[in-house]
């Protein structure tokens, strides 16, 4: 077959082509665009302080500084904050998960005056800033002698989580009533239509939600800076705080390399959950 007698390309592929590799550029810089940031710290991490203070900017050490990792995990007891970090996201996860759960089955399937108003007012309460409640949060755990406990993560978790309970909502609104039905049927209440029906369904949302609560208390630095001593206190508070000089000034490129340790149980966690994260977000977010 000559050169003259091969087919010409289809219009139609041509731009199926075009529009593939733009999109891909698009996901490409888009990408570049949330890694840049956690690329600068980790060599901002991998520098020395007079490469950070260099004008003009150093972008890449010469040479790397790796032992800027070792110095950061030895300088503090970092495993002793990780931990303290760890229980402290457990707890509130799995309790404002369940939680939010159950207040999101009662919105989504029984019926009583005012829910719609009541419902209402919790999505609004989502736009209150944290630190407008900080204060008198303080003052009720003090009063009741919490302070320098675990146990204001306790009732924070059995309390449920305003945007938890609008996804959980959403999910639970969206199942067949049917599976309700043939189970009041057969004598379950509600309670155990719930525990036995209605959460075991919903394992996309529970894992988003235990996700979302996790990296919400892991990244929290304002609540047990304000609540806990320096002892029980969490990796963030521990990161921002203890890295510094004689003199009060703070080694900046041993919080980088402490910073890209404290990232990486989160990045982990999403990694290993991703696909019931983005399964949850799709199922009710989004309905």
């Amino acid at each position: 077959m000559t050169a003259t007698s091969l087919p010409p390309k289809s219009p139609a592929r041509f731009r199926i082509r075009v529009n593939r590799l733009v999109l891909y550029t698009v996901l490409v810089a888009i990408t570049g665009l949330f890694l840049g940031p956690f690329g600068c710290l980790v060599l901002s991490g991998l520098k020395t302080p007079a490469e950070l203070a260099a004008s003009p900017v150093h972008w890449v050490p010469a040479p790397f500084q790796w032992h800027n990792f070792a110095d950061a995990y030895h300088l503090i007891d970092f495993l002793g904050y990780a931990r303290n970090s760890l229980v402290i996201a457990t707890i509130y996860a799995t309790l404002v998960t369940l939680s939010s759960a159950w207040v999101g089955f009662g919105f989504a399937r029984l019926t009583a005056p005012g829910k719609k108003a009541l419902f209402g007012v919790l999505l609004g309460s989502m736009m209150l800033p944290q630190l407008i409640t900080l204060l008198p949060t303080y003052l009720i755990f003090a009063k009741l002698g919490m302070v320098d406990t675990y146990w204001p993560w306790v009732l924070w978790g059995l309390s449920a989580a305003p945007y938890l309970v609008f996804l959980f909502r959403q999910f639970f609104a969206g199942l067949p009533r049917e599976l309700e039905e043939a189970a009041i049927v057969d004598g379950c209440g509600y309670a155990a239509i719930f525990w036995r029906i209605f959460l075991p369904q919903s394992w996309p949302v529970l894992s988003a939600s235990f996700v979302i609560a996790f990296t919400w208390t892991w990244g929290d630095y304002i609540a047990p800076q304000l609540l806990l001593s320096t002892d029980r206190s969490t990796l963030a508070v521990a990161v921002m705080s203890n890295y510094v000089t004689s003199a009060g000034t703070p080694v900046t490129n041993l919080q980088a390399a402490a910073s890209v340790m404290y990232v990486a149980p989160i990045l982990l966690i999403f990694l290993i959950a991703q696909r019931g994260f983005v399964a949850g977000m799709s199922t009710s977010g989004l309905k």
